[in-house]
């Protein structure tokens, strides 16, 4: 399993088009995938699960998958977070 800590640095937090590139990055792989937050996991191949978290500005997530193809699919987020200016 592959782990990797953010901090939310967007101003709007992970609202709906941010958590829409997440989806999409996500479901490019195999992995099973999760957001954490607040002591809630949700599949972050959901875009209503990662939605219903409701994630501000400043807030710490987690991301873990799990799979044949974790380590790409870790990298592949850290990207869209880091590329979107969405977390460091």
């Amino acid at each position: 399993m592959e782990k990797r800590d953010f901090h939310v640095t967007a101003e709007t937090g992970i609202h709906a088009r941010p958590a829409t590139l997440l989806v999409q990055a996500a479901s490019k792989f195999n992995s099973d995938i999760n957001l954490e937050f607040n002591g809630k996991s949700v599949n972050l191949k959901s875009i209503m699960g990662v939605m219903s978290l409701g994630v501000g500005q400043g807030s710490d997530v987690t991301i873990s998958a799990e799979g044949d193809d974790e380590a790409e699919a870790i990298a592949a987020i850290e990207e869209t977070m880091t590329k979107e200016g969405l977390a460091e």
